[in-house]
């Protein structure tokens, strides 16, 4: 199995897990930033500013562990293709996962305090327009895109 191909697998693996718990997912943009999610949230200036100010920090230390994820992913790759010994193999695997688990975690706490910024109302429709932004920007069963589908994707 690639380590990218893994991480990817893990990655929305551990989405569905906290889906039901952290509804407010960042939406894949900085929707606070966004003039018609502030005029749809009713978000005040001191709310915008609250939520980035829990972002900036966390998204710093976010991208610096997903940079070590990555190299110590590249590690184990390595040691694999190598035939290392199991023992060194489960210590780098344990390597990993406690990178990947404190990334997690990192991510998990950053969406919980902007959560916490928003009053009960807003994080209803905040879940809401979630929802809506779910359906509309769906991807296809088994994640192909229109080039997959037709033969011309990734080999």
């Amino acid at each position: 199995m690639r380590p990218t191909w893994r991480s990817g697998c893990v990655a929305i693996l551990f989405s569905l897990a906290l889906a039901p718990a952290v509804r407010a997912q960042s939406f894949g943009f900085p929707w606070w930033r966004d003039a018609q999610f502030q005029r749809d949230l009713a978000l005040t200036q001191d709310q915008t500013a609250r939520i980035e100010n829990v972002f900036q920090p966390a998204i710093a230390q976010l991208r610096a562990k997903k940079t070590e994820l990555d190299q110590q992913e590249e590690a184990l790759s390595r040691l694999i293709a190598t035939n290392a010994d199991e023992a060194t193999v489960v210590k780098q695997v344990d390597k990993v996962e406690a990178i990947r688990a404190h990334l997690n975690k990192g991510r998990t706490l950053m969406l919980l305090r902007m959560r916490q910024v928003l009053t009960p109302e807003q994080l209803v429709k905040l879940n809401q327009t979630h929802d809506q932004w779910e359906k509309d920007n769906q991807r296809p069963p088994g994640g192909l895109g229109e080039n997959d589908k037709q033969g011309r994707g990734r080999q």
